[in-house]
């Protein structure tokens, strides 16, 4: 981790897959990864609304419709196609901000980002997944070979994935709960946070600030 070795710098990357700012910021991520020695350590954290309950029954009103437009800006300011998901990786009333009990899909894409994650391959996963999932063009993601395709582009095999987190289902979540608790100990609650050396940067839009800083650490380019 320290570069007066030239070691590879590494970084946490807390992310969810119901986070429309999580998606924006992971092709940079991809970038940066590819452009600089550096290891991203994708961390899968279960989205806030199911971290905390009944959390969106208490914000501002004004939120929800100030993320949408604020992720459609970002979207087109960084030429990233997005839209809402169809259907939403959580189950939830936007008209009373509800979150149902029974949850189909996020706990599912959590443990299978985390397996990604084990394997070497948790940046790769969460891209190829949270493309089909947010970028406006894909009607029932969860469906068809959607999600099958999107882990092969990232170099998995779902099917045999899914065997794996049923049958390891417990051991994932425990190692997932403890990203949330590590996420907290980083100094921050949401996501994406990339937490480097100590410090957090949280946000899509704190990832030139993470470059400088790893750069103040020795972060060098890959050679060719």
């Amino acid at each position: 981790m320290t570069s007066a070795t030239g070691s590879t710098l590494a970084c946490d990357v807390f992310w969810s897959f119901r986070s429309p700012y999580s998606y924006l910021a992971t092709g940079r991520l991809v970038g940066i990864q590819r452009r600089y020695d550096v290891d991203l350590r994708v961390r899968p954290v279960l989205p806030i609304a199911v971290r905390i309950p009944g959390f969106f029954e208490q914000v501002n009103p004004l939120w929800p419709p100030y993320l949408l437009r604020d992720c459609m800006r970002i979207a087109e300011f960084h030429g990233i196609d997005f839209g809402w998901p169809r259907p939403d990786p959580i189950v939830q009333d936007f008209m009373t901000r509800k979150v149902a009990d029974e949850q189909p899909h996020i706990h599912r894409l959590t443990r299978l980002g985390q397996l990604a994650a084990e394997r070497g391959k948790g940046l790769a996963f969460v891209d190829e997944v949270s493309k089909i999932i947010w970028n406006g063009q894909v009607v029932g993601w969860h469906e068809g070979s959607h999600l099958a395709d999107a882990a092969a582009r990232a170099g998995c095999d779902l099917a045999e994935m899914d065997a794996v987190v049923e049958r390891e289902g417990e051991r994932l979540h425990a190692i997932i709960e403890q990203n949330q608790r590590d996420l907290e100990t980083a100094g921050h609650w949401g996501v994406p946070t990339m937490a480097f050396e100590g410090e957090p940067f949280f946000g899509q839009d704190r990832l030139e600030l993470l470059v400088w800083r790893m750069q103040q650490r020795g972060l060098k380019e890959r050679t060719a």
